[in-house]
Order: structure tokens, then C-alpha cells, then sequence
């Protein structure tokens, strides 16, 4: 084993060198026509990333040592890339949100796009867990789970449950209105200090840009000179973070697969896993019809623009993280202008949860199903109301669904002890909902943009 440890350390040294990282920049290029060499497109060099990582994990996993050389390794650096992302998130949304705002210039196309941008989130998040509810109804995948299936995940997820209802206990025990007080931040760089706190941050930005559009042009312009500056340094800060996404999904997945749960599993929940991936698909259609009505671009325009985005969403399982990629992509490749982008899409970031909201819907009936209940329709309607508002206050981060999936439960009377029947696979479906998650902020992104002339 200390010959093994001695030769990782010494390709990964080998690897940093500066020279062998230049020569293995050459995966992500391509021949052109003239023989000359192109650079691939971003969203080819991320799934190129993510490919080779699935590979490299079940290659080197079928060792006894395979497994403990990737979480030691090569996970690092899929952290370290999440954290760089995460690191420019609070930055970016109050750079972005200021110079938005403060472009508009005028009170009245502000409350316009944020009535039309927070009708269109509550819209597509209702929706979201009609369609949830309808498949699951249709399929009834919590029938497949046995009785001796039902009891081994039971008992071996039960500690990871019991956290999750141990997080939500402590959030049903606040008042009605705590999620509003939440909002106001008493302390904005207390709040700019935890990426948990996006809500607070957006709205001191509101707050802040409202207030530079009152104020006299010739008092608020150095202000205002100073955030686009900063935004453009932000936006730079991306770029330079996106050169080592390959490197970064590389790792994350190689990691997912390294950590993943027993084969023997998945196959048992195989059929939940396919209700919810096929509700998540039916979601990415609605996303692609209503680009295709609303804002007239054609749903290949539409996937090709923001297709790196909901790769790195998928990999991250977070759209906070993904944040900076979905707002560059958005502006760049799709038409959105950038006083939309930035009001748009941190919002969304944070309350449009479409894809956690129809994963709730089905988790909670798949758990019902499991355990031989049989849910009225006055119930899943509820169930309708309470994943809104669940999702809504869903940290835009990996695995914060599941606590609010406990009080969808509560809410409908299903034992929450069934939480642990879908820990097994929660993750891959985590990555999944995300991606539609951030394809559902895009998607805003351009309608409102159409609705208001900024959309090229």
C-alpha cells in the first residue's frame, strides 16, 4: 500500500506540473477543418469530464484500494471546484442585483418584471408538482417495494432520517410568519457570510439598488460606477473558475460513483426512480414549449445556450453553485439582457425549486404507497400547497429538499420514518432535479425578458 500511495502522489504531482497540465489541455480540443486545433465547446468539455470520471471510478472501484484512492485523491478537488463556485455566489448576486436594478432607472419596471418573474416562479412550481402528483397516481411505484425491502432500508437509513426530522422539527416550531422575518437580514454582512442566506442578500440588494434609482443621477454615479466595475470583475472571476470545470465534474462524479450506494438498491428502487426522472423530463418539455411560445426561440436554441449550465447543475447538485454559469450563459448565449438576468435569475436561484417540488409530490405519495396508504384527493391538493411553499424555502443546496420533503409528510399524515426509503438514491435524483431547477430559472429568465423588450 506504500508503494501504491507513493505512486498516486507522484502522478498527482506530475499532473499540477504547469507543462503536463497545458499538454493535457489538448482532451478539450478538437481538429478543424484546416487540420488546425479548436478548442471544444464548454458544455462538450464538461459532459467529456463527466464521462471520463464515471469511467475512471468504475475502473479503478473494482480494486480493494480503488475506492479509498478516490475519496482521498480525487474527491479534494471536486470540493475545492464547489467551493470556488459557492465562494463567488454572495459577490455575484450583489453585484449583479445593484447593477440591474440600478440600470432600470425607473420604480415602475422594476415592480413589473418582479410581479411577472415571482408569478411565473409560483406558476411553474404548481404545476411542477401537478404533473408530480399525476405520474405517481398513474404508475403507483410504492407498490413495487416489498415488505422485507421496505424493513432493510428502514433500518439502515434510520440515523440518516432521524437528522432530517430532527432539522425539520426545529423549523415547524417557528411562528407563521418566521419565513418573512428570515427575509430581513439584521446584519448584511453577517448574512453575506453564509450562502444559506441567499434571501437576505437579495433583498438588501433590492433594498440598495431601489435606493440608488431615487437618489439624483450625479449623486448616485460613482456608486453605481464602482457595482458595474465590480460585476465585470465577477464576471471575469467565472471565466477564469470555468477553466477548471472539467477537471471539477471529473472529480465530483468519480466521487458519486466511488460513495454510491449497493447496486441491489437502485434496482429495488428502481421504479421511483424512474417516476420521478420521468416526471423531472416531462417538466424540461414544459420548459421547452413555453421558450417556444412565449419568448419564440426554438427549443434546440434554448438547450444548446444553457446545456453547460445544467450540466454543472447536475454535477454540483446546487444551484446556488450554479448560479454564475446560469447567469453568464443566460446573458451570452441565450439573448437575455443583463438588467433581467440579474433581477431573475438570483431570485429564481433561491425560490424556484420546480424540480424539488415535483420530487417532494412523489416521494411523498411513493412513501404513502409503501407503507398501504391511500391518500384522498383533499390530501395530495394539500400536498399541492405545502410543496410550493416547502420548495420556496429550500436552500438552493445539495440535499435541503429532503428536509422540507419531512413536513410535506407531516403535513399529509404519512409516517416519517418512511423518509429513509428513498435515502438510497436520493443523491443522483438530487442532480437530476437540480438540473431542472436551473433549467426553470432560464426559462423565466427569457419570457420575462420577452415580456418587457429585452430579449434579443
Amino acid at each position: 500500500m506504500n508503494k501504491i500511495n507513493f505512486f498516486i502522489v507522484y502522478i498527482f504531482k506530475s499532473w499540477l506540473n504547469i507543462r503536463l497540465f497545458k499538454k493535457n489541455m489538448l482532451i478539450f480540443t478538437i481538429l478543424n477543418e484546416n487540420g488546425t486545433m479548436k478548442k471544444l465547446a464548454l458544455h462538450w468539455q464538461i459532459l467529456l469530464g463527466m464521462i471520463t470520471g464515471v469511467l475512471f471510478a468504475f475502473i479503478l472501484i473494482q480494486f480493494a484500494w480503488g475506492k479509498d484512492i478516490i475519496v482521498d485523491w480525487v474527491k479534494p478537488f471536486g470540493t475545492i471546484f464547489i467551493n470556488l463556485l459557492k465562494l463567488i455566489a454572495v459577490p455575484l448576486i450583489l453585484g449583479s442585483l445593484i447593477k440591474g436594478i440600478s440600470d432600470l432607472k425607473d420604480i415602475s419596471k422594476l415592480s413589473q418584471m418582479g410581479g411577472r418573474t415571482i408569478g411565473l416562479y409560483v406558476l411553474t412550481t404548481v404545476l411542477a408538482v401537478s404533473i408530480g402528483l399525476a405520474i405517481v397516481n398513474i404508475i403507483k411505484p410504492g407498490s413495487y417495494i416489498s415488505e422485507k425491502t421496505r424493513t432493510e432500508l428502514v433500518s439502515n437509513y434510520t440515523t440518516d432520517a432521524n437528522s432530517k426530522i430532527e432539522a425539520a422539527a426545529v423549523q415547524r416550531q417557528v411562528g407563521p410568519l418566521q419565513s418573512l422575518v428570515d427575509i430581513v437580514p439584521d446584519n448584511i454582512f453577517q448574512a453575506a457570510s453564509d450562502n444559506g442566506n441567499m434571501l437576505q442578500v437579495i433583498f438588501f440588494a433590492i433594498i440598495f439598488g431601489i435606493a440608488m434609482i431615487l437618489l439624483p443621477e450625479s449623486q448616485s454615479k460613482p456608486v453605481k460606477d464602482f457595482f458595474d466595475s465590480f460585476n465585470e470583475i465577477i464576471l471575469k472571476m467565472i471565466d477564469l473558475i470555468m477553466l477548471f470545470s472539467p477537471f471539477g465534474v471529473f472529480a465530483l462524479l468519480a466521487a458519486i460513483v466511488a460513495e454510491s450506494p449497493s447496486l441491489d438498491l437502485f434496482k429495488a428502487l428502481g421504479m421511483y426512480g424512474l417516476t420521478v426522472l420521468l416526471g423531472l423530463a416531462i417538466m424540461i418539455g414544459v420548459y421547452l414549449l413555453i421558450v417556444k411560445v412565449f419568448a419564440k426561440k426554438s427549443p434546440s436554441f434554448f438547450l444548446n445556450g444553457i446545456s453547460p449550465a445544467q450540466l454543472l447543475a447536475f454535477s454540483t447538485s446546487s444551484s446556488a453553485a450554479t448560479l454564475p454559469v446560469t447567469m453568464e450563459r443566460v446573458v451570452d448565449n441565450l439573448g437575455v439582457d443583463d438588467e433581467v438576468a440579474s433581477f431573475v435569475l438570483p431570485i429564481g436561484a433561491t425560490i424556484n425549486m420546480d424540480g424539488t417540488s415535483l420530487y417532494q409530490a412523489v416521494a411523498a405519495v411513493f412513501i404513502a404507497q409503501a407503507f398501504g396508504m391511500d391518500l384522498s384527493l383533499g390530501v395530495q391538493l394539500g400536498i399541492i400547497v405545502t410543496a410550493t411553499l416547502a420548495s420556496i424555502g429550500s436552500a438552493a443546496v445539495p440535499g435541503a429538499g429532503m428536509v422540507m420533503l419531512v413536513i410535506v409528510l407531516a403535513q399529509a399524515g404519512i409516517p416519517e420514518a418512511g423518509l429513509a426509503l428513498i435515502f438510497a438514491i436520493d443523491r443522483p435524483l438530487d442532480m437530476c432535479r437540480t438540473t431542472v431547477n436551473v433549467t426553470g430559472d432560464a426559462a423565466v429568465a427569457m419570457v420575462v425578458a420577452k415580456s418587457v423588450n429585452k430579449l434579443e
